[in-house]
């Protein structure tokens, strides 16, 4: 068995004690009207596109599983979800022949109809992709959605709704994130099984 230095030990209780400042600051509120937002998608067959880059971007694909996998309830219909970031050959076609920037904007240009839903996941807020495509999604009357970090930078200010993770440190942003991503595909979840 490893037994942890204490410099280890203090980096390690640091994190956990930072991390439940975080969880602690967590703005309920807004959680529910992310809900409410995937909700009203669910009910009204609209579809929801999710993007992010570097680790948003597993965030995204592990967001877009959670809502199109995990929130299944037997005999019920099902979200339309997709991640922005999954096919790679698209992905690396747009950036090449267009630019990076736009890799996310182009593909809402194909896919997306009004009353869809967009959520872009990024730490910093700044990401030109990700401001393009939120937007793209604006000018085609889509609901956009945030989760953010830092002081949710350029980001917090143009979507619908938000989510900023009150840290600085680009793990303990992502960690939340995913806390966040099981939290909400959950409680859509029991909405849909609580629906008759």
């Amino acid at each position: 068995m490893a037994i942890l230095c204490n410099s280890t030990k203090s980096f390690i209780t640091s994190y956990i004690e930072n991390l439940k400042y975080s969880l602690d600051k967590l703005n309920l509120d807004r959680v529910d009207r992310i809900v409410d937002i995937l909700w009203s998608a669910y009910l009204e067959d609209k579809q929801v596109f999710i993007m992010g880059n570097g680790g948003s971007a597993s965030t995204a694909s592990h967001f877009a599983c959670d809502l199109g996998k995990g929130a299944i309830v037997e005999d019920k219909k099902r979200l339309r979800v997709m991640s922005l970031n999954d096919n790679m050959a698209l992905v690396t076609a747009l950036s090449n022949d267009i630019s990076y920037e736009e890799v996310f904007k182009e593909q809402l240009i194909n896919l997306l109809n009004p009353g869809d839903v967009v959520i872009a996941i990024t730490a910093s807020g700044d990401s030109p992709s990700i401001l393009k495509a939120v937007e793209c999604a604006h000018r085609n009357s889509a609901i956009s959605v945030g989760l953010i970090g830092f002081d949710g930078g350029k980001l917090k200010t143009i979507v619908d709704e938000r989510i900023v993770v009150d840290s600085t440190d680009y793990g303990r942003v992502e960690d939340m994130h995913l806390i966040l991503v099981h939290m909400i595909s959950q409680c859509l979840k029991q909405r849909v099984a609580s629906d008759n």
